[in-house]
């Protein structure tokens, strides 16, 4: 990290390296068979503008060291935000403490040494956004005022925030991994409100981004909320039926977080999971691909090791709707007999290939049936798939909108879902860990009147 970047935070990345390498060494000295440890430092700013007015202003500086000591399979944690020497040895001692009075778990344990990253490239990951309190106001309260102006019955509004946020890290264990870098995510966001003489309705629309010049422009934010709001009033409520549903593409990647739970390490090994034993299985329609790509330049996911430092690497997850691939960190992977895929921590970039139709192409190939575009509630059983969710979103007919609707259910079984996807949309967004375009599914129950 250049030396201009550093001065940004109050401990230098070899500062941040040094404390881990004293770390490992105490705890080496204390008899550890095995230690990992992660130093850790950010600061960012939030600013909220509401009617115009600033509403929140907002900084936080953040620091703090995390610290697993292994004693054969016994395991130990403990962590602080003190960085002082004495603070650092009081901490390992407590993990060491922990560990011996832990009953052993054969499961514990550091990851294998050849899964270890050998390298760490760059990944585009650290974009610093010198932004003032001033200007972020100036930017939030552009973004509001054009949602506002979109139309006279939006006349209330929830707020325009924009953010920024920068850290860094090292993580390093007794295998003779140390690895760290810088990392920035900054947003937009705004949520308004409409009233007719049916009712009030919200939505909002926001962009995140490593980098700023990635984010849509404030003005751009702001319309778009302005303009999803505004399309909901005079809602009404359809009778109950079953019919095609499309999740519009902010709501679709819920889909494949519900699919990511279910091949995760711990679901799996807990027996917790609808799609467990399913490796090698048709688990989606022969449309579906699924990539994890971990070294996307900029990606809001990429990462060269995950959380234990193990490699990160390319892989296909889903091909032509099998599953070639679960999530699993070193102890879930030992769990089940497998190796660690590098997913200790979560996913990286997964990418969910489409089927080469554009939004409006969904529509027509629906013909009539719901276009889900906001969901509430939990109601999503992990052992069983069972589907049951509060939804908003606009009827359709002969491929065209016709009007929106509410206080809707839509129901299901996630394996009857994903077995039966018909297309994928193009319309895919890039906010998060999973971008996905609208999914049209073949059948579902909507519960109305």
């Amino acid at each position: 990290m250049p030396v201009a970047e550093t001065a940004r935070f109050s401990h230098s990345i070899d500062t941040l390296k040094q404390i881990t390498k004293d770390i490992l060494a105490q705890a080496a000295k204390a008899g550890a068979t095995g230690c990992e440890a992660e130093v850790t430092q950010g600061f960012g700013q939030s600013v909220t503008v509401r009617l115009g007015e600033v509403e929140t202003i907002e900084y936080n500086r953040d620091k703090g060291l995390g610290v697993t000591v292994y004693f054969g399979h016994k395991r130990g944690h403990a962590s602080t935000s003190d960085f002082s020497p004495q603070a650092i040895r009081d901490t390992v001692d407590k993990a060491v403490t922990i560990a011996r009075y832990t009953a052993e778990d054969p499961y514990a344990g550091l990851p294998e040494l050849e899964l270890l990253a050998r390298e760490v490239p760059d990944l585009d990951l650290y974009h610093p956004w010198d932004l003032s309190a001033d200007d972020a106001v100036k930017l939030a309260r552009a973004c509001e005022a054009a949602a506002l102006a979109v139309d006279p019955r939006i006349n209330n509004s929830e707020g325009a925030t924009v953010s920024t946020q920068e850290s860094v890290f090292v993580f390093g264990n007794s295998l003779g991994f140390l690895g760290g870098y810088p990392s920035s995510r900054h947003g937009i966001s705004c949520a308004v409100i409409a009233e007719s003489a049916s009712g009030m309705q919200r939505d909002y629309w926001y962009t995140s981004a490593r980098d700023r010049a990635d984010l849509e422009p404030a003005e751009a934010v702001g319309r778009r909320a302005g303009e999803r709001t505004l399309r909901r009033l005079d809602a009404r409520k359809p009778k109950t039926c079953q019919v095609p549903v499309i999740f519009e593409a902010p709501v679709a990647t819920g889909l494949i977080a519900s699919f990511v739970s279910a091949v995760s390490g711990g679901n799996l090994y807990r027996g917790t999971s609808f799609l467990r034993d399913s490796l090698g299985q048709q688990v989606f329609s022969p449309l579906v691909r699924i990539a994890e790509r971990p070294h996307l330049p900029k990606g809001l996911a990429s990462a060269p090791f995950d959380h234990e430092g193990v490699a990160t690497h390319d892989r296909e997850v889903v091909k032509e709707g099998v599953l070639q691939g679960y999530f699993l960190s070193s102890y879930s992977a030992r769990k089940l007999g497998l190796r660690s895929t590098g997913n200790a921590g979560g996913n990286h970039n997964l990418i969910v290939a489409d089927t080469g139709v554009d939004f409006a192409g969904l529509l027509k190939q629906m013909g009539t049936g719901l276009l889900v575009t906001e969901l509430l509630g939990q109601g999503v059983n992990p052992v069983t798939g069972d589907y049951s969710r509060g939804a908003a979103g606009f009827w359709v007919e002969n491929g065209e909108i016709r009007y929106p609707v509410e206080e809707i259910t839509v129901a299901g079984n996630l394996k009857d879902m994903f077995k039966g996807i018909l297309a994928i949309g193009n319309d895919r967004l890039v906010r998060g860990s999973r971008q996905c375009g609208s999914i049209l599914i073949e059948r579902m129950t909507v519960a109305g009147e």
